[in-house]
């Protein structure tokens, strides 16, 4: 999977490189806690996602500069802080294969960790003027904010919709990587209809992501994807898959199914769940779904004349609804 990616950023893979080092830079610290975490998060590699798409947006939009550099920092800042935060609002003990910071830590010291990070990323952007970046990713996270909250309030009710869930995904996480390729174009041009062109793209990729997450919570397996199969069943997730199959199964069954995830799922009742959702149509669906909105990214990017970085965003675009984790 991840020489998948590598392939795809083969064409930046030195600002890549000077990323990871500025981002390492960013987090230092002298306060021996802070220091000791930082370095504790810096040893889980995760994809990186966020500051390729926010390199390639630049690149593809005038040229990557040290502005770029700043974007991709303040970006990564955030998501990193949100996942911190997001580990002690699921009180999650792991994040990719390692203790969670709240399992070793605690949450007060997560929380403050998460505030540090977020901080760090807003003060990268005063110390280089960067005041137009700060509006977009304070929009982000006020974005991702809402969504989380509105998708707890539905949780607890179960009376998520179509048009309810495609709100919570559009905000908690098509919002922020669509900040990456606006920050990004934003960074090396004026022009507003390809800073325009590159906001719309990372929001329906962003969307394309989610649906093919939430598929993946029920045709993965739990060695692939670093999480049991099912677990937003057990956390009462209402996600896309199973909306469509509750719309389409018999009323009867629909219902039955709906109060086992109201009264906590068992193992067994996972797999039925699991089994009804494919029965009643909801993975197909959902993929086709997933596969509209990964077309239309792909027809925002036709302002741009054919390019490598252009073809590394469309090889992004196909990794991301074919990704097993």
């Amino acid at each position: 999977m991840n020489s998948n990616l590598n392939t795809i950023s083969q064409s930046i893979d030195n600002e890549l490189r000077l990323f990871n080092d500025l981002f390492k830079k960013s987090m230092k610290s002298d306060v021996s806690i802070v220091d000791l975490i930082t370095r504790f998060i810096l040893k889980q590699k995760g994809k990186k996602i966020r500051p390729l798409l926010v390199l390639l947006s630049a690149k593809i939009s005038g040229g990557i500069n040290e502005r770029t550099y700043r974007g991709a920092n303040l970006v990564e800042l955030l998501h990193t802080a949100t996942l911190i935060h997001d580990d002690v609002v699921d009180n999650s003990d792991t994040r990719r294969g390692f203790p969670s910071i709240n399992a070793i830590w605690k949450n007060k010291i997560s929380v403050l960790m998460g505030d540090y990070l977020l901080s760090r990323g807003l003060m990268l952007s005063v110390e280089g003027n960067d005041f137009d970046f700060l509006g977009i990713i304070t929009n982000a996270v006020k974005r991702m904010s809402e969504g989380e909250l509105l998708q707890i309030k539905k949780t607890k009710k179960l009376d998520i919709d179509e048009q309810t869930y495609f709100r919570i995904i559009s905000d908690k996480t098509a919002s922020l990587l669509s900040t990456c390729c606006e920050i990004g174009a934003l960074s090396a041009t004026t022009n507003v209809e390809y800073t325009s062109a590159m906001k719309s793209f990372g929001e329906n990729l962003g969307i394309a992501f989610q649906i093919r997450d939430d598929i993946l919570d029920y045709i993965g397996t739990s060695k692939i994807i670093g999480k049991p199969l099912g677990g937003d069943i057990k956390e009462k997730k209402i996600t896309l898959p199973l909306i469509y199959a509750l719309q389409n199964g018999s009323k009867s069954f629909s219902s039955s199914i709906l109060r086992k995830i109201k009264s906590g799922s068992k193992n067994d009742e996972v797999k039925e769940i699991i089994d009804f959702v494919k029965n009643n149509g909801g993975i197909e669906y959902a993929n086709q779904t997933a596969k509209k909105y990964a077309e239309m990214a792909k027809n925002n990017l036709n302002i741009f004349s054919s390019s490598e970085t252009k073809e590394a965003l469309f090889s992004l675009v196909d990794f991301i609804i074919a990704r097993k984790n």
